[in-house]
């Protein structure tokens, strides 16, 4: 996977955040999310937690046990909304889970320690 060019991410980013009453267009949103998420599994490399953001990106990240086949014992999965807040600390990691706004399954399934990526 190619390097993430930081600016590039932070453009990404900044261009749908912080989140306007109406969802940005499909193409920003979609970029802002991949860009983030492959920074994330840059930032925190390895197999162990598989990170979903339907339907735009998943990655895998965090060094631990590898995952080879199915369903990886660790996964996280939020909507585009929340993990950019939570990217950008708008949205804090307890906050969210709190809130029902991350399905979360696994000893590892944890991104507070990673989060937040960049601020806006």
């Amino acid at each position: 996977m190619p390097t993430v060019d930081p600016g590039e991410m932070r453009a990404a980013v900044a261009a749908v955040m912080p989140w306007p009453d109406v969802p940005p267009p499909r193409p920003a949103l979609a970029s802002a999310v991949r860009l983030s998420l492959r920074t994330l599994a840059q930032d925190a490399p390895g197999r162990s937690v598989e990170v979903r953001v339907p339907p735009f990106a998943a990655v895998q990240c965090i060094e631990g046990p590898r995952h080879t086949r199915g369903t990886p014992p660790n996964v996280i999965e939020m909507d585009p909304r929340t993990w950019l807040e939570l990217a950008t600390g708008a949205l804090e990691w307890t906050d969210a889970v709190a809130a029902g706004r991350i399905a979360a399954s696994g000893n590892r399934a944890d991104l507070s320690a990673l989060l937040p990526l960049l601020r806006v």
